[in-house]
């Protein structure tokens, strides 16, 4: 996805947020003291400036919880809509103009649609939807892999600036066995930015929460961004005129040593790591690249919005016409569920107004 840019040599590169802090100096062996434990519902930037690298980690904790608690789906489906979520904010919250991102993966399998909207600056609104008697089926037999419960299928990242501005789209069809790996064959396809990728979703019982499981998740993005823009591997393009039914061929392309490196690193990181409530996105980072220096950035929170309405609903109920569907009266009233945030919504079938 190309970030909408501050220029560095001729490339589009993602844009920081706010001041940064104190860089983490190369071969230190402690974090500066202003560095903090926990950063729940932040999006930290970063950049490793010996390597041409920057990027965003991200940890969710009562956000993400709250959005899971509240369409209560089976864990499968939660766990592959926690990941969409994880990977939608590292994309987001990296563009700078006033609108949408939108990021849907759709497939044949028995979790048929993952959609999550993120409004910028902060607002993010996820849902999922499935056959329970399919899923089922394949809980059964131990299947569990993204690639199996969605199937085949495409992944859409749409920008959306607004009425006035064209909307931009890129679809690649899902390849790979996790939801990471479909984001990583994203990248591969559709960008000219050798990119990372790395996501993990968890439950976890604290003390005080009588045995409840809550949901938590992170990730992080690495991107080379030489200032050399001819620095970066040029990859060729789909010849298009392989023979009918044979893959085309593509010559490996030969990767700058420091990335190289900067990818090696990334590649460490455990999956606990990324959920771990008592290590910080700051600590992680030092963890990975002290030896380098890395300079953190200033994090952005991101927070639940849906952008559902008594009036916008309202809008679309009277487009029914004078005679509801039967099928659309609960107890007497129109009852209409966002999908989104699960709020309910009841309308008058004569007069449309909204009734408790």
């Amino acid at each position: 996805m190309t970030q909408n840019p501050s220029s560095r040599g001729g490339r589009a590169v993602p844009a920081m947020h706010g001041r940064d802090q104190p860089a983490i100096m190369p071969g230190t062996s402690q974090l500066p003291d202003h560095f903090h434990a926990q950063d729940d519902d932040y999006v930290i930037p970063f950049a490793v400036e010996p390597l041409d690298v920057r990027g965003r980690v991200i940890r969710l904790g009562p956000l993400l919880d709250t959005m899971l608690d509240r369409h209560d789906y089976p864990e499968p489906v939660s766990r592959l809509l926690a990941e969409m979520v994880v990977f939608t904010l590292l994309l987001g919250t990296a563009l700078k103009f006033d609108g949408r991102f939108i990021v849907q993966a759709q497939g044949d399998g028995p979790v048929s649609l993952l959609v999550v909207d993120f409004t910028t600056p902060d607002g993010v609104r996820a849902m999922a939807r499935y056959d329970s008697e399919r899923l089922d089926a394949m809980i059964e037999q131990g299947i569990r892999t993204s690639a199996q419960l969605m199937g085949k299928g495409h992944l859409a990242l749409t920008v959306d600036q607004g009425p006035h501005m064209q909307r931009y789209q890129g679809v690649v069809a899902m390849q790979g066995e996790s939801l990471e790996e479909m984001a990583q064959a994203y990248f591969l396809q559709s960008e000219q930015i050798p990119t990372r990728v790395r996501l993990s979703v968890a439950q976890s019982i604290e003390a005080g929460d009588h045995g409840r499981a809550r949901w938590r998740a992170g990730g992080l993005l690495a991107q080379y961004l030489p200032r050399d823009a001819s620095e970066l591997p040029a990859r060729d393009l789909h010849p298009g005129d392989h023979p009918e039914g044979a893959e085309a061929v593509h010559e490996p392309v030969a990767q700058p040593d420091r990335w190289r490196e900067a990818e090696a690193m990334v590649a460490t990181i455990e999956s606990d790591e990324l959920v771990d409530p008592q290590l910080g996105s700051d600590r992680l980072l030092f963890r990975l690249f002290h030896e380098r220096g890395v300079r953190v950035f200033e994090g952005s929170e991101v927070v639940g919005r849906c952008s559902c309405s008594p009036d916008r609903v309202q809008a679309t109920v009277k487009t029914f016409g004078d005679e509801p569907d039967a099928s659309m009266l609960v107890d007497g009233a129109i009852e209409v569920t966002c999908e989104f945030c699960s709020r309910r919504y009841r309308f008058d079938p004569d007069s449309y107004e909204q009734v408790s």
